[in-house]
């Protein structure tokens, strides 16, 4: 009998060998014989024992918290089979008044017409999400996070110097998401003071991240609706108002400079979860199909950023003149510069629709913990890839870890 080998055996494997099997029948390899189960770690290893780690361990799992860090996840353990979770989870993290805020930039911090910006975010976007989805894609294949993974591109030390700018991206966006969330609330509400927002949106996104994979994406596959639905609605107030102003497009060295300049913001924001693209396909089976992981996550990315982005440019274009009074310094200026993007959205909405413009004001402002749950996430397990002694401490500790370091970051900010 002939050896059976493994689909991870590049040097001896090809996609057209057949193998015997005991029956007498040939096994194509089309269909992997088993998986290579090489370091993985089986979940219930995480409580064994009388250790510190082991009895923290057992009382988190007690109340559903998920134990396991950047472990290799085990065959038998990957039980999400839902492809299109893998789209969900970045449509409900980009479905959010963040990417509102990135359109929104383009007018009045780089002096951009619509039509040069609306390209802009179009073909950048297209650029900028390929890498997510292509490393989307490893995460069923090894079942391992995205920062180990690229120890086979970085090596051993390596990847830590990546892993560090990992975590100070992570904390950083999650530090501007949330400066954005409070200016909304604050925007609702001027009695609730910024501290006081960054903290109410910390804390509930630390509450989702604790309990690990499946509730960050049980959570992700539902919020990105009614934060949809509040958009439909911005859009249809915003086109009745008549407001928007179709700018013309610049020329010369100076719009070049500003086009370039804007792209780097909506590739930035696109492409800045390739980093942890993985870490949220890892539970999936290693048959689901690549092709399909990698369309389910293109759409649950390009779907979200063209729209939400394209609102806000659209919306920041009312800044610029009233067509009824000509005057440039409209209430929808006014709106910006006294709350932010939350106040350009109040503008927006409550005059309008009056307290219910308030609510899908407050809805916005909590949409930033979808966008800021695979930040908190994956900061922890940028933390464990940097020492033997950081995996030692368990992920749910290094979240809390990363929240109180992004709210001292985001309050004086």
């Amino acid at each position: 009998m002939g050896i059976i080998k493994n689909e991870y055996d590049v040097e001896g494997y090809s996609p057209t060998d057949t193998y015997p099997d005991p029956s007498g029948k040939q096994i194509s390899s089309n269909i992997p014989v088993y998986a290579d189960e090489t370091g993985a770690v089986p979940g219930e290893s995480f409580t064994i024992g009388n250790s510190l780690y082991a009895r923290i361990q057992r009382v988190a799992t007690k109340f559903g918290v998920e134990p396991r860090g950047i472990e290799r996840v085990p065959e038998d353990e990957r039980t999400d089979k839902t492809l299109a979770k893998a789209g969900t989870m970045w449509l409900a993290a980009n479905m959010v008044v963040s990417s509102f805020a990135i359109g929104v930039l383009a007018i009045p911090v780089f002096h951009l017409g619509f039509v040069d910006a609306l390209l802009t975010i179009l073909f950048i976007n297209l650029l900028g999400i390929t890498p997510v989805c292509f490393f989307s894609t490893f995460g069923p294949v090894f079942g391992l996070r995205q920062m180990v993974l690229s120890r086979f591109y970085f090596g051993w030390y390596g990847v830590k110097v990546i892993a560090i700018f990992n975590i100070l991206a992570c904390l950083g966006w999650s530090s501007v998401n949330v400066i954005v969330g409070a200016q909304l609330l604050n925007a609702v509400n001027s009695n609730v003071p910024g501290y006081g927002g960054i903290i109410i949106i910390a804390a509930a996104t630390f509450l989702v991240t604790l309990f690990g994979y499946k509730i960050v994406h049980y959570y992700e596959f539902y919020s990105w609706i009614p934060c949809f639905i509040i958009f439909l609605i911005v859009l249809g107030e915003f086109a009745h108002s008549g407001a928007f102003v179709n700018l013309p497009m610049g020329v010369g060295r100076s719009e070049t400079g500003s086009v370039l300049s804007f792209a780097s913001s909506v590739f930035g924001f696109a492409t800045g979860w390739t980093s942890y693209a993985a870490d949220y396909t890892v539970y999936q089976p290693h048959t689901v199909s690549r092709v399909k992981t990698f369309a389910w996550t293109w759409a649950g990315l390009i779907f979200p950023l063209l729209f939400t982005e394209t609102l806000g440019l659209a919306v920041a274009t009312a800044m610029t003149f009233d067509p009824e009074t000509g005057d440039p310094t409209n209430r929808y200026a006014i709106g910006y510069r006294k709350s932010h993007i939350g106040g350009l959205l109040a503008e927006v909405l409550f005059p309008p629709l009056g307290r219910f413009g308030q609510f899908c004001l407050v809805v916005l402002a909590l949409s930033i913990i979808a966008n800021n749950c695979p930040n908190i996430y994956s900061v922890s397990l940028s933390l464990q890839v940097l020492g033997r002694w950081t995996q030692a401490v368990p992920r749910f500790i290094w979240t809390f870890v990363g929240t109180l370091v992004y709210c001292a970051i985001a309050i004086p900010g």
